[in-house]
């Protein structure tokens, strides 16, 4: 009887469902205390891989926005001309690694002759790292991803996104806001994409007071990437 060839698989697609599943199994729950200590080395090593690839980047900015803007959209366009700008200015500019805004972001910085970095992760849809990165590093956990871009950064632009942006914008705002880091600066550009939140900010969460009105301090807007430059500077 012939033998049968087993079919061959992608060893980078088995790691990458692999790594997803092991993700899923740490929120999952109680767990074995094995499996538990497993994981907390993992997530350790990912902290160690971080913090390898990242060192002296200082001064940093982190743009943060959507993966879904495609090329020659306004959003994508304003994105490139701040990172450019970033870069001239003397800035390293890091962002999430992916396509859309964090693209045009990072590909700004290298048409502007600076320091382009990437922090990326594997997402089922649209997150393959984008190719205008000088330094790059993948996580595994979105939690180890959002420290590393909050630890070496002095200032956050926020452009249009969608959960993804407002998790990373807010919970900066909350470590500012507790004093777990410092106020530094954050700019949230994209015109009318914000003025519903800032009124749902403004009109529900300062009457209820849920937040203090010196809170709104901590997210400045910005029209122009001039006036971007000119908070941030400030910020520093």
């Amino acid at each position: 009887m012939a033998e049968r060839t087993p079919p061959s698989i992608d060893p980078a697609l088995w790691l990458g469902e692999r790594r997803k599943e092991e993700e899923k199994n740490f929120l999952k729950g109680s767990r074995q205390h094995n499996e538990e200590l497993a994981s907390a080395g993992r997530i350790f090593l990912e902290f160690i891989q971080g913090f390898w690839s990242l060192h002296a980047i200082d001064p940093c900015v982190t743009v943060f926005g959507s993966a879904r803007f495609p090329e020659g959209h306004r959003h994508y366009e304003l994105a490139r001309a701040l990172g450019k700008r970033l870069a001239e200015e003397g800035f390293t500019v890091m962002t999430g690694g992916g396509p859309g805004i964090m693209e045009a972001a990072n590909r700004g910085a290298k048409e502007g002759g600076g320091m382009s970095i990437g922090c990326n992760i594997q997402l089922p849809e649209e997150q393959e790292p984008n190719p205008y990165i000088d330094r790059f590093v993948e996580f595994d956990h979105f939690f180890v991803r959002k420290v590393m871009l909050v630890k070496y950064s002095r200032a956050f632009v926020i452009l249009p996104g969608g959960f993804g942006t407002l998790d990373e914008v807010f919970e900066t705002a909350t470590l500012m806001q507790t004093g777990k880091i410092e106020a530094f600066p954050i700019v949230a550009m994209g015109g009318a994409f914000w003025k519903s939140l800032g009124r749902f900010i403004e009109e529900t969460l300062i009457p209820e007071e849920t937040i203090s009105p010196s809170d709104l301090d901590l997210i400045q807007r910005a029209d122009s990437i001039d006036q971007a430059i000119e908070i941030i500077r400030k910020g520093f």
